[in-house]
């Protein structure tokens, strides 16, 4: 009996893992190679430089570049 619960369970938690996994494009799938997995990384990060000013003029100020050349760049990739 108690291995058909953790069945049960196992069963539920990758259905869960399948609903994010085609919902959201960032979590993966099954056939996602590491490359892949990485290069999701790095445009999430990217993005999310660009959505938080506070992030971006500290990349800015560190590069000695300007906000709008950042901006730029960080969408170059």
């Amino acid at each position: 009996m108690f291995e058909r619960g953790q069945a049960s369970h196992r069963f539920n938690i990758n259905s869960q893992l399948e609903h994010l996994q085609a919902k959201y494009v960032g979590t993966g799938h099954a056939d996602l190679n590491r490359f892949e997995w990485a290069v999701n990384i790095q445009r999430d990060s990217y993005a999310s430089y660009i959505g938080h000013y506070p992030l971006l003029a500290y990349f800015a100020i560190v590069e000695n570049e300007s906000i709008g050349r950042e901006r730029y760049t960080f969408m170059q990739f």
